[in-house]
């Protein structure tokens, strides 16, 4: 009988070894000047679940590459998305006041440090892109991430969804905002890991598609636990079985793959069947 592959015991591993390398990449706490630095590491190590930097490791062991191929574009990609959340959950956007249980960082330390600290993040995952690997692979990886964070990608999905406040909603609108201010910096995650293994651009291609199926999901998943979007025009039942079509839809894309997909495709079940 074959063993099943744990997932909570990969994901355990790859959240260490991400961690591990965020301490090493981040300034420390005591860094002058301190409190822009306090800042950027609670912001950073506050219990997010790594779903971008997992999904770029294991995009990466899909195409035969190894961990220390992917890991510092992982930990770039993961101060990406908190500077994204920071800015978010600021007054003049979102305005929470929690995050992952905890105070949000303007909340926590003050509007001002938390805006520096979002661009702080960013900052810092370009200077990590860029240090002692700046080969092809690594410039056609920098010019996907300023893609996915640009107007055509996170910041024009935001400023949709703001515009697009106190408003019902068009199911192409709502595919438009989160395609991409959700979806399309976990696709790049992918096609970054495949790249950093020495992907084909078959395999390429392949991975981002099913990063833009891993990115429908989580976001349809989100509207369930939170009653928002999805399952507003769909139902909660409707926005379940729809998640469920696009997964099985995912997993065909990569069936060139054979086993090496396990670990994807096991991703792809936690991210349908998570709770938080």
């Amino acid at each position: 009988m074959k063993n099943k592959f744990n997932i909570d015991k990969y994901l355990r591993s790859k959240t260490n070894l991400i961690d591990n390398r965020l301490d090493v990449l981040l300034p420390k706490e005591n860094d002058y000047p301190q409190e822009i630095h306090r800042a950027i590491r609670y912001a950073i190590f506050s219990g997010g679940k790594r779903i971008r930097p997992i999904f770029c490791l294991a995009a990466c062991s899909a195409v035969g590459g190894r961990d220390k191929s992917a890991i510092d574009v992982a930990c770039a990609i993961e101060l990406v998305h908190n500077y994204s959340l920071i800015h978010d959950d600021l007054p003049a956007i979102d305005n929470d006041d929690t995050r992952r249980g905890k105070p949000t960082l303007h909340k926590k330390f003050s509007e001002s440090t938390a805006i520096l600290t979002g661009d702080a993040l960013l900052s810092l995952a370009f200077g990590i892109l860029t240090k002692d690997n700046f080969s092809k692979r690594r410039f056609r990886i920098i010019n996907d991430i300023a893609h996915a964070v640009s107007t055509f990608g996170m910041i024009g999905g935001q400023i949709v969804d703001i515009e697009s406040k106190n408003k019902d909603l068009e199911l192409a609108t709502l595919r438009y905002i989160n395609t991409h201010k959700t979806g399309i910096l976990i696709a790049t995650a992918l096609k970054a890991g495949a790249i950093s293994g020495g992907a084909s651009e078959s395999q390429v291609e392949r991975i981002f598609k099913f990063g833009e199926y891993v990115g429908f999901v989580f976001q349809i998943v989100d509207d369930i636990l939170d009653s928002e979007g999805y399952v507003k025009i769909f139902g909660r039942q409707g926005a379940y079985l729809e998640a469920e079509r696009l997964t099985n839809e995912a997993k065909t894309i990569l069936k060139p793959f054979g086993k090496r997909a396990q670990i994807l495709n096991a991703l792809l079940d936690f991210v349908l069947k998570r709770s938080y």
